[in-house]
């Protein structure tokens, strides 16, 4: 049986986590679902133009309401994100109630801190992941519960790249021992490509981080598929690996990163794409058949920026805005309501046949912005803001597609937070996982909301 990450909740809450939950008020949010009683600063006015357009969007309720749940997951994130590690200097960041930590969620975490110009806990998972690193380059992609051949989705060296950004474009902390292990670590996500055709193959749905995905990512260590998202998350890693590279220096390998990342592109568009259903699918490497699943993992290249302008023209409108697949009242769904494996589910699992998840719908938001379809993209964006603001009372893990109401961890302060700021990364014409454009403190310019004075210890990037 896959073990995902409800399993290890369920397994593995210690007494003393739920002590903590209990002292917060979290573990009894179940019954209710509705926020403590907090006390907020007063709320601004709109004051810039991308503030004002948003404004004029949502409305003065509204607009009260997303400032109070800022200031709410801010909060949150202090007081049950931010955990030590006996023995390990550092505060490591988890959108987790449980003493757990992520790869990909890490990413999107901290691209949610961004907002506010927290940029050192970019560092300190991902340093302790690179110091646990093996000798062939394996990082399993949890910190505390090893996996077994799992490696960390390709996502740290964007991580690197989203902190340095915001300080100063400093690199030079990596220079020699983490430049080596991440260099070790994208070379190990290609020995995972049994046929030696340039595409490496996931070892599960599970490790996809889309957990109970088996008709397309197959069950757990079976190592069976070329992911389309795989192949696109490596072109962005190896894009970022090339602005590290170019930053230390190392103008050959910077060289040697885009032009692996340009090969892996070409590869995405001849052995993933459907001509005639006009659409990436996953290939089933022992077969050598695409794998006949409609996943919200089919619009990543979009993110990696793979398809031709009018390949992307088929995917969205032929997919993408298609009511009967993605486009549901709360998209995207996970799975295509056309799948027979679909369905929305309940309260106590992680769904991805069906139910609405942050990292895939932020990635896709910013493949439409990137691809010129603004009002799709913004229009994806406003149905998440009302879903995660308006329907529901706190921020949930995930949603369902169809009625908008919240699954998963009841009160959530991980990646979903991103549902407050993409409607006005919109209107602002914005991307906080751009890899080549400035980053800036979204939420305190352009709303004026500042992160809490955080009592933690974070070490400087050079500290080991």
């Amino acid at each position: 049986m896959t073990i995902s990450r409800r399993n290890v909740l369920t397994a593995s809450a210690s007494l003393a986590g739920y002590a903590a939950l209990n002292r917060f008020g979290f573990a009894q949010m179940g019954a209710t679902n509705a926020p403590a009683q907090r006390v907020f600063p007063p709320v601004a006015p709109p004051a810039t133009p991308a503030a004002k357009a948003l404004f004029a969007d949502i409305g003065a309720t509204a607009w009260t309401e997303l400032n109070h749940r800022l200031h709410t997951v801010n909060e949150d994130l202090v007081a049950q994100g931010m955990r030590h590690i006996p023995g390990v200097a550092g505060t490591f960041l988890t959108g987790y109630p449980y003493n757990e930590f992520y790869d990909w969620d890490l990413y999107f975490e901290n691209m949610y801190l961004s907002y506010y110009g927290v940029w050192p806990l970019c560092f300190t998972n991902l340093k302790e992941f690179l110091n646990r690193q093996q000798p062939d380059g394996y990082i399993s992609r949890s910190l505390i519960k090893q996996r077994d051949r799992q490696h960390f989705k390709p996502f740290l060296a964007q991580l690197v790249v989203l902190g340095a950004k915001q300080n100063h474009d400093d690199y030079e902390w990596l220079r020699g021992n983490y430049y080596d292990r991440l260099t070790k670590y994208v070379a190990k996500w290609f020995s995972y490509d049994s046929d030696h055709n340039g595409l490496p193959e996931w070892n599960s749905a599970d490790a996809a981080g889309t957990d109970n995905q088996w008709s397309r990512a197959g069950a757990l260590s079976s190592f069976q598929v070329e992911g389309v998202d795989l192949a696109s998350y490596l072109i962005r890693e190896l894009r970022a690996m090339a602005v590290i590279a170019t930053a230390l220096g190392n103008k050959a390998d910077a060289a040697a990163f885009n032009q692996h990342g340009d090969e892996v592109v070409k590869l995405i568009n001849s052995v993933f794409w459907d001509e005639k259903r006009g659409m990436y699918f996953d290939r089933n490497v022992k077969t050598g058949q695409l794998v006949n699943v409609l996943s919200a993992t089919s619009f990543t290249p979009l993110y990696a920026g793979a398809p031709t302008p009018e390949r992307a023209k088929r995917m969205i409108h032929d997919h993408l805005l298609n009511p009967t697949e993605f486009w549901l009242d709360y998209p995207i769904a996970s799975y295509a309501k056309t799948e027979p494996d679909y369905y929305q589910g309940t309260h106590n699992e992680c769904n991805w046949r069906g139910p609405t998840w942050a990292p895939l719908n932020y990635m896709t938001f910013q493949g439409l912005q990137a691809y010129g379809y603004h009002t799709e993209a913004r229009e994806l964006a406003r149905r998440l803001f009302s879903m995660a603001v308006l329907k529901n009372p706190v921020l949930r893990e995930y949603y369902n597609a169809e009625t908008g109401d919240g699954l998963g961890q009841t009160r959530f302060w991980g990646f979903t937070a991103l549902y407050y700021g993409m409607l006005l990364e919109s209107y602002a014409n914005y991307d906080a996982s751009s890899l080549d454009k400035p980053l800036r403190p979204l939420m305190t310019q352009e709303l004026g909301v500042k992160f809490a004075e955080l009592p933690v210890m974070w070490p400087t990037p050079a500290t080991t």
